[in-house]
């Protein structure tokens, strides 16, 4: 009953949509009306600035971390072992998802993905935040630097034979490919948004004036 309970906890906390309450209480807007419609990190920073869409991306992570630590804070264990966190994470990463509080609609799972790879694995979020930031800064899209970062982190986790990381990172990625397949279509067709910086930003801006 106790791993049920935590499970349940783990799925509700996943499911706080950051997105919409901090658009709602501090700016009156509900982001699901504004730019992509998306509650997460990027739509929010678009719909109402840095400051709002900083602070949704720590929320989110923060979500996925505590939901991730749970069963050590909880001392339960399943038969997955020191894997355990992981499952909780996976809650939390369902209820960012299929959110009750969101007629089971959500977000893209991206950052609290990383919350959950936060508190399990310290040294490969550091990885992951690095590649992120990096991929953004060379392609201005945080849509292709997201999806190519879960990518990278399925094959360094498979590189260091952290099986049960690999498994879930696979099906991370190809969930995160999933719900990117619209950005996808527009990176194909040369549409999608890019962030006002970085290199691929300044080659846009360049081709505009050419």
């Amino acid at each position: 009953m106790k791993l049920i309970g935590l499970l349940i906890l783990a799925y509700l906390l996943g499911a706080i949509p950051n997105g919409v309450w901090v658009g709602k209480a501090f700016f009156g807007t509900d982001i699901r009306q504004s730019g992509s419609g998306n509650i997460g990190t990027t739509n929010t920073y678009r719909v109402l600035g840095p400051y709002a869409g900083t602070a949704v991306m720590v929320l989110d992570i923060a979500k996925g971390s505590v939901a991730t630590l749970l069963p050590t804070l909880g001392h339960v264990t399943t038969f997955l072992g020191t894997a355990t966190p992981l499952l909780f994470g996976l809650f939390a990463i369902l209820g960012h998802t299929v959110s009750i509080f969101d007629h089971f609609k959500g977000g893209k799972a991206v950052a609290t993905s990383a919350g959950m790879l936060l508190a399990y694995n310290p040294l490969m979020f550091v990885i992951a935040a690095g590649l992120w930031v990096s991929l953004i800064y060379w392609t201005s899209m945080v849509s292709l630097a997201s999806m190519i970062a879960f990518s990278l982190i399925t094959l360094i986790s498979l590189a260091f034979q952290d099986w049960y990381l690999t498994g879930i990172a696979l099906v991370l990625t190809i969930f995160v490919f999933y719900r990117h397949r619209t950005n996808i279509r527009r990176i194909r067709e040369g549409t999608e948004s890019m962030v006002p910086f970085g290199r691929g930003y300044r080659n846009q801006q360049k081709s505009k004036t050419h």
